[in-house]
């Protein structure tokens, strides 16, 4: 549960979301980041820097330059993550835990 906290707090922000939105066709270099959303560095490195703890995204230096990616997989599973904590689940397993 620890780890599916930490997605959905990285996936709570509108910045992040968007961050998600563009790395999804594949790998971008931090200053097409930067320029697309406006965002100042320290702003938008705080944003990459919790996307990165959560486990979303990675990254790799080319020079002097940070490109980030998707970590491969990282959002598998997140649909069926969010139906096992639904109320329509948690009335269905309440219902077992009575029965046995």
């Amino acid at each position: 549960m620890g780890q599916l906290a930490r997605v959905f707090h990285a996936l709570s922000d509108e910045t992040r979301l968007c961050i998600i939105a563009m790395l999804g066709p594949g790998e971008r270099c931090v200053c097409e980041l930067t320029e697309s959303l406006g965002a100042g560095q320290s702003r938008l490195s705080f944003h990459l820097k919790t996307l990165k703890d959560a486990g979303l995204v990675q990254d790799r230096r080319e020079g002097r330059w940070v490109y980030y990616s998707l970590v491969p997989g990282a959002l598998d599973g997140l649909e069926e993550a969010v139906a096992e904590i639904s109320p329509t689940a948690a009335v269905k397993a309440s219902r077992v835990r009575c029965c046995e």
